[in-house]
């Protein structure tokens, strides 16, 4: 994002930057990022900045701490939250109201936030260079092998070489253990090439790279510009939640928006 990308509150000072991971995407006054768990209202497994309504955590702090994500966008730009199902359903955030059963959404309209959760799940933004596109992606393992990618690229009406996508913090390949069932579901829609994304652990488990799992797919589907990984929810527990770290946990936000015209 470019230093034109200011939030509503642009005096937010330096901690409270911190809070979030900025996306690297090409949208000249536009906004994408990642929460962390810092800075929120959230008390013991959700501590501190939980956005999750569905985790357990008081409905009070939750409304509080979404309240704070209006800080980090553009003035009068409204948030579509989705309610994520691991499956490959998307949907546009300008023509849904909240709790939609989806795991993607898109617009092409200033003042609507795209919107997904996560807490070891793969967020994936995206953008489109040169003119108003941009979509948020809920890729878990299942909505991965499901084709939540394609479906959400195929609703771009523009060329997808010009588009780039941010992948932010998810689990990383050295924690994230799966089974047969696992390698399986990719190698057959994809092919064999998948494998290499999978490193034995024994004779049924795998340690999987949810990062090039993505990239393979993005990169196929002739998204040629894609930054961004390299976290690990799991590892991180300062910063991130996890839910195979910790079980209850709260939901850290990946959003991304186009600015209100002016």
């Amino acid at each position: 994002m470019t230093s034109d990308a200011l939030p509503c509150n642009a005096s937010a000072d330096a901690s409270h930057d911190s809070a979030v991971l900025r996306a690297d995407l090409p949208l000249e006054r536009a906004l994408g990022f990642t929460t962390t768990r810092q800075g929120g209202h959230s008390l013991g497994c959700f501590e501190s900045w939980n956005l999750g309504d569905h985790v357990g955590d008081s409905a009070h702090a939750v409304k509080a701490n979404r309240k704070l994500l209006a800080d980090y966008l553009p003035c009068s730009t409204m948030p579509r939250w989705l309610k994520q199902v691991h499956g490959n359903r998307v949907v546009a955030a300008h023509a849904v109201s909240d709790g939609i059963e989806a795991d993607a959404a898109w617009t092409d309209r200033p003042g609507i936030a795209c919107v997904v959760m996560t807490a070891d799940c793969l967020p994936i933004l995206l953008a489109c260079d040169g003119y108003p596109w941009v979509a948020a992606v809920h890729g878990g393992w299942r909505g991965l092998a499901g084709g939540v990618i394609e479906a959400t690229l195929n609703t771009c009406p523009h060329s997808q070489a010009m588009l780039h996508a941010w992948l932010g913090p998810a689990i990383g390949p050295t924690v994230f253990e799966v089974g047969d069932d696992v390698v399986q579901a990719f190698t057959e829609r994809y092919g064999a090439s998948m494998q290499r994304h999978f490193q034995s652990v024994d004779r049924t488990h795998w340690l999987a790279n949810l990062y090039g799992m993505a990239s393979q797919i993005l990169a196929d589907c002739g998204v040629t510009t894609v930054t961004g990984g390299g976290w690990c929810t799991y590892r991180d527990a300062s910063r991130f939640f996890s839910y195979r770290r910790d079980g209850q946990t709260g939901r850290m936000a990946s959003v991304i928006a186009l600015p209100p015209v002016s």
